[in-house]
């Protein structure tokens, strides 16, 4: 048994042993010793980079591994013991973090440091790191007058506890809701295998049996989307849609929680100078303010639109015509089930088609082996086992949090070097939080003279569409691209090649961190790459060509709408960070209509403000941030141009965006490392030209 499992770093996390109780022990001695650290740093008489920048970049790693591994712990195993100890802990947390950057006496150390002859000797990255240093402490309060530290630490300090609630105010609604039926007509439309999973999950909460089975479908996504696309009977859907808006509202009501945080957000930016919120979160981006964030959402926004408008209207008199009924107006809960039916119409087409093609096991392999030609590494699966605490690991295993989760390991298919190993945990339950995600539990180092390389340990998790008695996972195509993009951000985080853990991996830029991972969706889309995991379940035969045809002939189809809907949630998540004041204290469905009239159609009714439940903003690190998956979008569509000119397949162009981008990390700036890449700046109409609407 480990003293302090939180903490170790000697071998791969035992997760059984993770606990509460010793979260409680070993966060505190983490920070006991972290302040240890520091302290030692803030007497250096004679400094060197050893002695400051890299002892601060040192002194809280095994604090930020522990708390790492008990927030993992409460997103895929959520408990009451675990949010008990995570809301206990977490004030001490952010003081110590708060403290450190607050800390005059370590301030004027480093600032003494970054002048002293030695960081001239140093090389490129680790100048960088001095500079990136100071901007961090800049940032965080450091050359605040005493009199505001203290309430710069408050600030910090409320907000994470106020993001935290919102998080468990979401999964608490999505859990709380739930419809059972037995009555097989209501269910007329679904797909045999939503209908297999609503019986499943019937079955696994006690309702129903094998010869007189019910059917159970919750708010988890792989429940819902089925629904709104493909059920006959209108009231079904709307029942899910109206639960669906109901996140976030009545006794989980978040309204008060996002008030609470656009204001201390706000405070805490015009404490440190800015104008708003969105200035201080992009002002070290590649959108360099808010303004120009909320710019290029702009500009985008009035290219799209048109064709939304098109788009939309046509559909409201394609389901008027189907349905031989005036419809002046389209209901909510029926825009992905027309979509779909006209899909079907024009293009011939059932998505749900496609599902047998892509199993999990293949899609997995099939992107593997892309991945392992394109950058020269290879992947081995490990042999895994998800202990009870006091259980013993049997040999050859690596233990997992969850039975379903899977082991990798990633290795440099040249000099054999051991790179990185990840988990993948693929399936929702209702203690795991919704959406995917991938994170890094361990930053690692390459070789630096007789000191071998850190392999960097990573995880990749999803709630995508579960197995059933006879079927293995079958995937929706949205999900195989879900899958790729995770495996992106994997991608960049193993194949790290940069001398400082701080500047490494995913630990870049914002609105650059997504280029990586939505560059991989296109291998989802072209023939070549089908071909590799697209394939029967049970026959093993490739995609046939007619329904590839359809596929790829489809993919623009509601690509306005779709493209909208990614500018609506950038534009109003901007729009709050940017003009907060106009905001404060209003209803959150007024806010939300105010400031997306122009990026809706009107409909039968709107429902409940996606604010409620947008976790992205209020519980995701992305507040100010989510433009960044369209401004990256618009990198990979032109980056991706590389790759169609010199073949998908090409090692050369791949070695090429391993050693440019991959590799990189933050050790130089973003748009560097885009030039290193494509030898140019970006072409931003790419992405138009690639959607159909340019």
């Amino acid at each position: 048994m480990l003293e302090h499992p939180f903490l170790d770093d000697t071998q791969l996390p035992a997760w059984s042993q993770m606990s509460p109780e010793k979260a409680r022990t070993d966060i505190r001695l983490a920070i006991s010793r972290a302040q240890e650290a520091l302290e030692t740093i803030c007497t250096v008489q004679e400094p060197n980079y050893q002695n400051t920048f890299a002892a601060l970049e040192a002194a809280p790693a095994e604090l930020m591994r522990g708390w790492q591994r008990l927030n993992h712990l409460r997103s895929v195993m959520d408990s009451p013991e675990l949010r008990e100890v995570i809301n206990e802990l977490m004030p001490e947390v952010v003081m110590f973090s708060s403290s450190m950057t607050l800390n005059p006496r370590l301030y004027a150390v480093l600032r003494q440091a970054a002048q002293a002859p030695f960081v001239q000797e140093l090389d490129a990255v680790r100048r960088r790191f001095v500079q990136e240093t100071l901007e961090d402490f800049r940032e965080s309060g450091a050359e605040l007058p005493e009199e505001k530290k203290q309430r710069y630490a408050e600030l910090s300090a409320e907000l994470a506890m106020l993001s935290q609630q919102f998080g468990e105010k979401v999964l608490d609604s999505t859990n709380a809701w739930e419809y059972i039926t037995p009555d097989a007509t209501e269910l007329a439309g679904l797909p045999d295998s939503a209908r297999e999973a609503a019986r499943l999950d019937a079955l696994a909460h006690g309702h129903g049996s094998e010869t007189a089975p019910q059917w159970r479908f919750s708010l988890q996504f792989t429940s819902v989307q089925p629904v709104l696309t493909f059920a006959e009977n209108p009231t079904l859907r709307e029942r899910v849609w109206r639960a669906m808006n109901s996140k976030g509202t009545g006794e989980y009501d978040t309204s008060t929680i996002i008030n609470s945080l656009l204001t201390l957000r706000a405070e805490k930016a015009a404490l440190l100078g800015y104008e708003c919120y969105a200035d201080y979160a992009t002002s070290r981006r590649m959108a360099g303010s808010g303004q120009n964030a909320l710019d290029f959402i702009d500009r985008l926004h009035a290219q799209v639109r048109p064709a939304y408008l098109e788009e939309m209207e046509t559909l409201r008199r394609f389901a008027e015509e189907q349905s031989g009924s005036p419809m002046p107006v389209l209901e909510p809960w029926s825009v992905a089930y027309w979509s779909e039916k006209r899909r079907k119409a024009l293009y011939d087409f059932d998505t749900e088609e496609l599902r047998l093609y892509f199993s999990m096991e293949k899609v997995l392999q099939g992107m593997f082996s892309i991945y392992a030609g394109l950058y020269g590494i290879r992947f081995t699966e490990q042999p895994t086992a998800c202990l009870s605490p006091g259980d013993p690991l049997p040999e050859g295993c690596v233990e997992t949090w969850h039975p379903e989760v899977k082991f990798y390991l990633v290795h440099d298919a040249e000099s054999g070097e051991h790179l990185g190993s990840f988990y993948t945990d693929w399936h929702p339950r209702e203690e795991k939080r919704a959406g995917a995600w991938m994170d890094a539990l361990s930053t690692g180092l390459p070789p630096m003279g007789t000191t071998p390389r850190v392999p960097h340990l990573a995880l990749m998790c999803g709630n995508m569409s579960k197995p059933t008695a006879d079927k293995p996972a079958l995937l929706t195509h949205m999900e195989v691209e879900t899958v790729f993009h995770e495996f992106g951000h994997l991608l960049h985080q193993v194949l790290s090649n940069v001398p400082v853990r701080a500047l490494g991996g995913c630990n870049v830029a914002w609105d650059f961190v997504e280029l990586p991972s939505q560059i991989n969706e296109n291998w989802t889309w072209e023939r070549e790459a089908l071909d590799r995991y697209a394939c029967h379940w049970q026959s093993g035969a490739t995609l046939p060509e007619a329904l590839k045809d359809k596929m790829l002939a489809a993919r623009n189809y509601g690509a306005a709408s779709f493209f909208m809907r990614q500018l609506s949630f950038g534009k109003i998540d901007l729009e709050l960070h940017t003009h907060t004041a106009r905001y404060l204290n209003r209803d959150v469905e007024e806010t939300d209509r105010a400031i997306l009239a122009d990026y809706r159609v009107p409909m039968s009714e709107q429902g409940n403000s996606v604010l409620r439940a947008f976790s992205h903003i209020f519980d995701g690190g992305y507040e100010s941030g989510y433009y960044s998956y369209k401004w990256a979008e618009v990198l990979e569509a032109d980056a991706f141009s590389r790759f169609t000119s010199e073949g998908i397949f090409n090692p050369a162009t791949g070695r090429d965006f391993r050693r440019c981008i991959l590799s990189q990390g933050n050790s130089r700036p973003a748009a560097e490392l885009y030039r290193d890449f494509m030898h140019r700046d970006p072409d931003t109409t790419a992405l138009l030209r690639r959607c159909g609407i340019l």
